[in-house]
C-alpha cells in the first residue's frame, strides 16, 4: 500500500526577524492514482447473504410457507475515522442474495468462513494502515520540527550577517573618516613643519643677530669701561663743583621763590583781564546785533523818506572784470603794440579808473578819466556821482536783493513796483535780472518771485488769500510781442491801455496770454520759456545782446476773509535793451542790426525825455509828459507817474574802452535819481 504526504512548502532562503510560523498538522491530500493504487491492494467485498438484500423480491405465493434459510448479516464493519485523508475502496455493490440462497444452500458456511476470513484480513490491514499512519505522522512531526529549527537557525544566520554587513558599512565610513582626518593631518604636520623650518631659520637669523650685537656690545663694553675709568677721574672733579654749585642753587632757589610770586600776581591779572575781554566780546557781540538792528531801521526809514520824496531810487552796480574779457584784451592789446609791453601794467591799463570812497553808506562812486590835450599834456578829469547804493564788483546777487527785498512786500500789501535794469550792452543788465543756473547766481526776478510767495504765505495767519498772474511781454522794434504766445510770434496787433480811477492804476495789453501761477517753480519754467524766446544778437559790445525790451509783471489779488478788504498790486520787471551808440556797437554795416539799435536808442531817449519832463513839472508845475512817444514808457506810465514804487538798476561795464559809455549812463541815472514822480499809491478795491 503507498500514500502520498504531498508538498510541503520549501524555506525561505532569507528570513526576517519574526518568529517562525507555527506548523499545525493537516491532513495529507490524495491524488486520484493513490485512490486506484488503495483499491487495489485491499480485499474486493463480497455482499451479503439474506433474503431482504435481494433487490428483486420474491414472489408472495413462492415465500409464504418457505421459511428463510440464510443467516442474518453479520455486523457491519466500522472503520475508525483517520486523521488523514485516505483513499477509500469503491463501494461495495449490494448484492440480493434473495435467488442464490434458495440455489446455494450448502456453500453457505464456507462463504461466511471466507467472508469472516477477508474481514479479518481487512481489520488487520487497517490497523497496520493505522500504524503506519501514526508513524508517518510521527515522522512528519520531527521533520517539522528540524524545519522549524533550521529556520530559525536560518534567521539567526541572516540577523547576524545584516548585523555584520552594517557593522562592516561602519567600519568603511570609520575607514573613510580616519583616512579624511588622516590626510588633515599630514596637511597641517606639513603646514607645521614648514611654520618650524621658517621659524628655526628666523631664530638662526635671530642668533646671527644676537652674535653681531654681542660683538658689538662686547666692543661697547670695552669702551665703556674705559670710559667709566675717565669718569671716575670727572666725579672726583665734579664733586669739587657741585659744592659750588649747591651754594648757587641755594641763591637760584631764593630767586624763584621771588619770580613764583611774581608770576601768581601776573596770573590773577591775566584771569581778570580774560574776564574783561569775554565781557568786551559779549558787548561787541550785542552792539553788532544793535547795529543790524539799526541799519534796518534805517533802511525802512530811508524807504519811507523816498517814498515821502516820490523819487525814483537809483542802484548802480559795477560787474567785475571776466577773464575772457581780459585775456581777449591782452591778446589784441600785444598783437596792436610795436613792443612788448609789461602783462600786468598793460592789464591796469584796461580796466577803467573807478573808485568807491564811501565804504560805510556804499552810495558814491567815482570815475577818472585821462586824456592827451593838442599840445601832449596829460589831463585828468574826476567825475563823482551819488545813488541811493552803489554796489562795488564783489558784490553778491544776494546783496543786491538784500536792499529791494522790501518792495516785494510792498507789492504784497497792494503797491504797483517796477524794477528795472539799465545800462550799455554787456554791462550786465540780463545776469542781475534773470541770473545764472545755480542758487548764488539767481537774478532779481526769480528771487522777488519767491519774496513774495513767501509774504503771502506769511499773511494766511492773518486771513488774506492770495491768486497770482503772470505775463511776459518783448518790445522789438516798437513791436509787443508775447513771449508766452504758440509757435512764432502771432500777427496780433497788441494795444496797452490804462486804467484809472480814484484808489487805483492799472495797465492791460490786450491779447497775450495770462498764465495762473501757484508756485516760485512754475515761475521759474515761465520764465526760461520767454528768455527762449527773447530777440537777441551779436554785436561788438557782446557776443549775446539783447536786442529788445523784456516786461515780465506779476499781478497778485489779495483777499481778507475776515474783514472783506480786497487788494490789487504788480510787480514790473524791465529788462532794457542795450545802450550804445552805432560806431560802438557796429551796426552801421547790417541794415536790421542798424534798424534794431535805431529802434532801441529811440525807445531809451524817450525814457529820458519822459524823465526830464517830470523834473521839470515838478519844478514848474503842470507839463505834458510824452508817455506815447514809445511804447516802453508808453507801457511804464504808471510805473513813472507816481502811482508806483520805482527802482532803476544801473550796470555799468569796469573796463576803459566802455568808459564814454559809463559816463552817459551816469548822467542818465544822476537825472533820473533827481526826479520826483510823487509817493506811491496803494491800490484798495474796498471791502465787499
Amino acid at each position: 500500500m503507498s500514500l502520498h504526504l504531498g508538498s510541503w512548502p520549501e524555506p525561505q532562503p532569507i528570513c526576517t526577524s519574526t518568529p517562525a510560523p507555527r506548523m499545525n498538522k493537516r491532513k495529507l491530500p490524495h491524488t486520484d492514482d493513490d485512490l486506484d493504487d488503495e483499491a487495489l491492494d485491499q480485499p474486493r467485498k463480497l455482499p451479503a447473504i439474506g433474503t431482504n438484500a435481494s433487490s428483486h423480491p420474491q414472489p408472495a405465493s413462492r415465500n409464504k410457507h418457505r421459511p428463510s434459510l440464510t443467516k442474518p448479516d453479520p455486523p457491519r464493519l466500522t472503520m475508525p475515522r483517520r486523521t488523514t485523508r485516505a483513499t477509500s475502496a469503491p463501494p461495495k455493490p449490494s448484492f440480493v442474495a434473495g435467488r442464490s440462497t434458495g440455489r446455494v444452500a450448502s456453500g453457505s458456511m464456507r462463504t461466511m468462513n471466507t467472508f469472516r476470513d477477508l474481514q479479518n484480513q481487512v481489520t488487520s490491514l487497517e490497523s497496520a494502515q493505522t500504524a503506519n499512519t501514526l508513524r508517518i505522522a510521527q515522522h512528519m512531526d520531527a521533520e517539522r520540527a528540524k524545519v522549524a529549527e533550521i529556520q530559525a537557525d536560518h534567521c539567526a544566520l541572516a540577523r547576524e550577517l545584516a548585523s555584520s554587513r552594517e557593522a562592516e558599512l561602519d567600519k568603511r565610513r570609520q575607514l573613510v573618516d580616519s583616512s579624511e582626518e588622516l590626510e588633515k593631518l599630514r596637511l597641517r604636520h606639513g603646514k607645521e613643519i614648514l611654520e618650524f623650518e621658517m621659524q628655526l631659520q628666523k631664530r638662526a637669523n635671530e642668533i646671527r643677530q644676537l652674535s653681531d650685537d654681542l660683538r658689538g656690545a662686547k666692543e661697547d663694553l670695552n669702551r665703556e669701561i674705559a670710559s667709566v675709568a675717565s669718569l671716575k677721574s670727572m666725579v672726583s672733579d665734579q664733586s669739587a663743583a657741585q659744592i659750588a654749585l649747591n651754594a648757587q642753587m641755594s641763591a637760584l632757589q631764593a630767586e624763584k621763590n621771588a619770580l613764583q610770586s611774581q608770576l601768581d600776581t601776573v596770573s590773577s591779572t591775566a584771569s581778570q583781564q580774560n574776564l574783561d575781554h569775554e565781557s568786551a566780546l559779549r558787548r561787541i557781540v550785542f552792539l553788532e546785533q544793535e547795529a543790524r538792528e539799526a541799519e534796518m531801521v534805517r533802511r525802512k526809514l530811508h524807504n519811507m523818506v523816498q517814498e515821502l520824496k516820490g523819487n525814483i531810487r537809483v542802484f548802480c552796480r559795477v560787474r567785475p572784470v571776466l577773464p575772457h574779457e581780459l585775456a581777449s584784451l591782452l591778446t589784441s592789446g600785444t598783437r596792436s603794440s610795436n613792443g612788448s609791453p609789461n602783462p600786468e601794467d598793460y592789464a591796469k591799463t584796461l580796466v577803467a579808473d573807478i573808485a568807491f570812497p564811501d565804504k560805510g553808506d556804499h552810495k558814491e562812486i567815482v570815475l577818472t578819466s585821462s586824456s592827451s590835450s593838442a599840445m601832449g599834456q596829460e589831463r585828468k578829469e574826476v567825475y563823482t556821482f551819488s545813488f541811493d547804493r552803489v554796489f562795488e564788483p564783489e558784490s553778491t546777487q544776494s546783496n543786491v536783493f538784500e536792499e529791494i527785498s522790501l518792495l516785494a512786500q510792498s507789492c504784497v500789501d497792494g503797491y504797483n513796483v517796477c524794477i528795472f535794469a539799465y545800462g550799455q550792452t554787456g554791462s550786465g543788465k540780463s545776469f542781475t535780472m534773470e541770473g545764472g543756473s545755480t542758487e548764488v547766481t539767481v537774478g532779481m526776478i526769480p528771487r522777488a518771485v519767491n519774496e513774495v510767495f513767501k509774504a503771502a504765505d506769511a499773511l494766511k495767519s492773518k486771513g488774506w488769500e492770495y491768486s497770482m498772474e503772470g505775463q511776459f511781454l518783448e518790445i522789438y522794434n516798437e513791436t509787443i510781442n508775447d513771449l508766452l504766445g504758440k509757435g512764432e510770434f502771432d500777427k496780433k496787433k497788441h494795444e496797452i491801455k490804462h486804467e484809472k480811477t480814484a484808489t487805483s492804476a492799472s495797465t492791460r495789453v490786450t491779447d497775450v496770454n495770462v498764465m495762473p501761477l501757484r508756485t516760485p517753480r512754475e515761475v521759474s519754467a515761465l520764465l526760461r520759456l520767454a528768455n527762449s524766446r527773447r530777440t537777441v544778437a551779436a554785436t561788438l559790445m557782446n557776443e549775446r545782446s539783447s536786442r529788445s525790451h523784456s516786461v515780465f509783471t506779476l499781478r497778485i489779488f489779495g483777499r481778507n476773509e475776515h474783514t472783506g478788504e480786497r487788494c490789487e498790486g504788480s510787480l514790473n520787471l524791465v529788462d532794457l535793451a542795450g545802450s550804445e551808440r552805432l560806431n560802438s556797437s557796429g551796426a552801421a554795416g547790417n541794415k536790421e542790426r542798424l534798424k534794431e539799435t535805431q529802434n532801441i536808442n529811440r525807445s531809451l531817449s524817450a525814457l529820458g525825455d519822459v524823465i526830464a519832463a517830470l523834473g521839470e513839472k515838478g519844478e514848474k508845475g503842470e507839463k505834458h509828459i510824452p508817455y506815447r512817444n514809445s511804447k516802453l514808457t508808453y507801457l511804464l506810465q504808471h510805473s513813472l507817474s507816481g502811482h508806483s514804487k520805482t527802482l532803476m538798476i544801473l550796470n555799468l561795464s569796469p573796463l576803459a574802452q566802455h568808459l564814454h559809455e559809463s559816463l552817459t549812463s551816469l548822467r542818465f541815472a544822476t537825472k533820473v535819481n533827481n526826479t520826483t514822480v510823487g509817493p506811491a499809491k496803494k491800490q484798495v478795491r474796498g471791502a465787499s
